[in-house]
């Protein structure tokens, strides 16, 4: 059975991160959407928007929405046209930092079940280090790694440079740096070929961007290509603890989007020295 996503119904709600991008190569957890379907169903995914229609032997395939993240058993009752239990669905672009905790888990469960670790360094402090997970070529040294709250995955040749802090879970993809003295609070994701330093909490960096300096970034989801100049920070709560409101570019209307959120900067955008964020800031 052939599977392919839909990413034309629910790509405007995820602006800005959808403008380039199919929804389907959004990255939360450690993988993008179309990796984890790739990796659960060991075939090649293609989107809806990438093929001609015409082309799809409908007797043979199946179409899902592009935004759906999949885990082992929901797959397998969507295969099986069993009832399944629900599972989480990107509906705007805050939900996915609000919901990279548990892609985190999943993902680290989906890559690393059944593979053993690289070894980590003496000179780290680790605590629960059965859920650490060290691929080949990384680089990890001096630092301290608290894996209590969730798994900590480092990508290959990924480099953990002297005195960084990391509280679980999270994620430092292929090739990526996390800069020395790095503060990461968990629920955060730095994706392949970035650079990452200062306070990190609860965000994910999709990828080839740079965050090398101090500042505050919380909350929050960057896209590829980004840099970050030092000192840039986000608020990401509001000083009278409201419901944070977000700009929708579609609806041309704000949507309440929780407690918590920071900054939404899409593909390709650069900030100034000191730059500083309002709280629910969409941008680029």
């Amino acid at each position: 059975m052939k599977i392919i996503l839909d990413d034309i119904s629910g790509k405007r709600n995820l602006y800005p991160f959808t403008s380039i991008r199919s929804v389907a190569d959004i990255r939360i957890g450690i993988l993008t959407i179309r990796e984890k379907w790739e990796r659960l169903l060991d075939q090649k995914i293609d989107t809806l928007s990438e093929i001609i229609a015409s082309d799809i032997d409908l007797e043979k395939t199946k179409s899902i929405s592009a935004n759906i993240l999949p885990s082992r058993q929901w797959v397998n009752d969507f295969l099986s046209e069993r009832q399944s239990r629900k599972t989480i669905t990107l509906e705007y672009s805050w939900q996915i930092f609000q919901n990279n905790e548990q892609a985190l888990k999943d993902d680290f469960e989906l890559i690393c079940k059944g593979r053993i670790s690289q070894k980590l360094s003496p000179t780290n402090k680790t605590i629960s280090s059965e859920n650490i997970f060290i691929e080949e070529g990384a680089i990890i040294e001096h630092s301290i790694l608290n894996a209590t709250t969730g798994p900590i995955y480092i990508g290959k040749n990924a480099e953990v440079m002297e005195g960084c802090l990391i509280r679980g879970p999270f994620a430092l993809c292929e090739g990526s740096t996390l800069k020395m003295g790095t503060k990461v609070y968990g629920a955060t994701t730095v994706g392949p070929y970035c650079i990452a330093g200062g306070e990190l909490k609860n965000s994910v960096m999709f990828g080839y961007s740079n965050k090398a300096h101090d500042g505050y970034l919380g909350d929050s989801v960057i896209g590829e290509w980004c840099n970050l100049g030092a000192g840039t920070s986000n608020s990401n709560i509001k000083n009278n603890a409201g419901i944070v409101q977000v700009w929708h570019d579609v609806k041309k209307e704000f949507i309440p989007a929780g407690l918590k959120c920071g900054l939404l900067l899409g593909d390709y955008s650069r900030t100034a020295i000191n730059t500083s964020f309002n709280t629910g800031t969409l941008a680029g």
